[in-house]
């Protein structure tokens, strides 16, 4: 069984405004995929639908066999525990430092401090700015913080992690390092999802894309040898 599924996924909002329209579509447990379409296709409201901050009008979305939209609302918290999520704006605490920052999931969710500085370090090396964990926000790079942010998204060790946009305020070189780093953490387990419009970058990394326009599925993704992903119809 696939991790990730959409059912005929429609979103329709309160002006009448439908940013998904019957989307079914699957995601395998630890692949990564890219998300891409125009401003507005509906990219974001995917992203939000997984992370339970919206619930589709119809349709279903199954993560491990489980219908999030009835997951009651005291447990979504631990469903969130589950998921990583980096946005262009990745939203630091610029009067926190860099370890500051990276901890603070951890201790929200009540970690022994002992675990929390391990796991914090970790996440920290894994993005190369462990020698930087004393600074503060405002004195690092913009792609520095981006880094950061990414580091705090998967310090939970989550099973899926969710980008939107993660390199839209970076130059190309940058922007290379940042898809890097989501491919070594799909190298290890975790399934990504990346929503981006970059689409020269995106063909550069060889990994399947799907494609929205206007709220529905585009032509079917295909991954540079040719074959497609894996998407319902």
């Amino acid at each position: 069984m696939s991790q990730i599924e959409f059912r005929d996924v429609t979103k329709r909002f309160d002006n009448g405004t439908e940013a998904l329209h019957n989307v079914s579509l699957q995601f395998e447990e630890g692949s990564m995929t890219f998300l891409t379409g125009h401003s507005g296709a509906g990219k974001s409201t995917f992203l939000r639908l997984l992370l339970r901050l919206d619930v589709p009008t119809r349709g279903q979305i199954v993560v491990n066999g489980v219908n999030i939209a009835q997951i009651a609302e005291r447990r979504i918290p631990m469903y969130r525990q589950n998921i990583g999520a980096v946005f262009q704006d990745h939203h630091l605490l610029p009067n926190r430092t860099v370890y500051d920052n990276v901890a603070l999931p951890l201790r929200v969710s009540g970690m022994p401090e002992r675990d929390v500085s391990r796991r914090a370090r970790a996440a920290l090396s894994r993005v190369g700015l462990l020698e930087k964990e004393h600074l503060l926000p405002p004195h690092l790079s913009t792609g520095e913080q981006q880094r950061v942010g990414i580091a705090r998204a998967v310090v939970n060790r989550p099973r899926l992690l969710l980008a939107d946009e993660p390199t839209g305020n970076l130059d190309p070189e940058l922007s290379r390092d940042i898809m890097r780093l989501f491919e070594q953490f799909q190298e290890v387990g975790t399934t990504v999802i990346i929503a981006s419009h970059e689409r020269e970058l995106i063909a550069a990394m060889g990994k399947p894309i799907v494609e929205l326009a206007h709220g529905v599925l585009a032509d079917t993704a295909k991954e540079p040898d040719g074959d497609a992903s894996q998407q319902g119809s």
